[in-house]
């Protein structure tokens, strides 16, 4: 649901969305509030950002979770789950990224649709994102798109493999340490 009657434009947001205490997505000049995160998400997330930050330690490149803008054009502005960039630029901004090399979504029974159409139709636009990985804590799925060299998606579905690949940036996560705590122990 839109927040704002009036539509903003990427600048109006920013100064806007910077006094906020609660985060909001922009697209096409309306406003959405992001809704807070249940545990099984948020475990995920975290999951994810140890395991690719201890991988890329070292590199050139960084992981972001969840608190960081993803700005896709002058009227898209996201907060994925969880993103890494390796883009010179991208590591001096301070307020959004702009050409992240794998997009993560932690999917959500609300949000499911949004971020396997739309949302992804948009991120397919970035020229330097060569994959984007959906996870459902739900079902303890894991499907990855990886972008072709001829520019097409391949979907690589590895919900039944020991590990979740994020070939992009050279790093598998065992899936057992992708869902860990999200049935929490006896």
């Amino acid at each position: 649901m839109a927040l704002v009657q009036q539509k903003m434009t990427l600048d109006e947001f920013l100064a806007w969305e910077d006094l906020q205490p609660e985060r909001h997505e922009f697209y096409s000049g309306e406003v959405f509030a992001m809704v807070g995160g249940r545990r099984i998400h948020e475990c995920v997330i975290g999951n994810l950002a140890y395991q690719l930050r201890s991988h890329l330690a070292g590199s050139a490149c960084q992981v972001f979770a969840a608190g960081m803008k993803l700005q896709l054009a002058d009227n898209t502005v996201f907060y994925p789950d969880v993103m890494v960039t390796c883009d010179r630029a991208d590591l001096r901004a301070d307020l959004a990224m702009r050409a992240p090399t794998l997009v993560i979504e932690v999917l959500s029974p609300s949000t499911q649709a949004y971020d396997r159409s739309q949302k992804f139709a948009l991120y397919r636009q970035l020229a330097s994102l060569k994959e984007y990985i959906l996870i459902d804590p739900e079902t303890l799925r894991v499907e990855g798109f990886r972008r072709e060299a001829d520019d097409r998606w391949l979907l690589v579905d590895m919900s039944q493999d020991a590990v979740m690949d994020c070939a992009s940036v050279g790093c598998t996560v065992p899936l057992a340490q992708v869902f860990e705590g999200v049935i929490p122990a006896e």
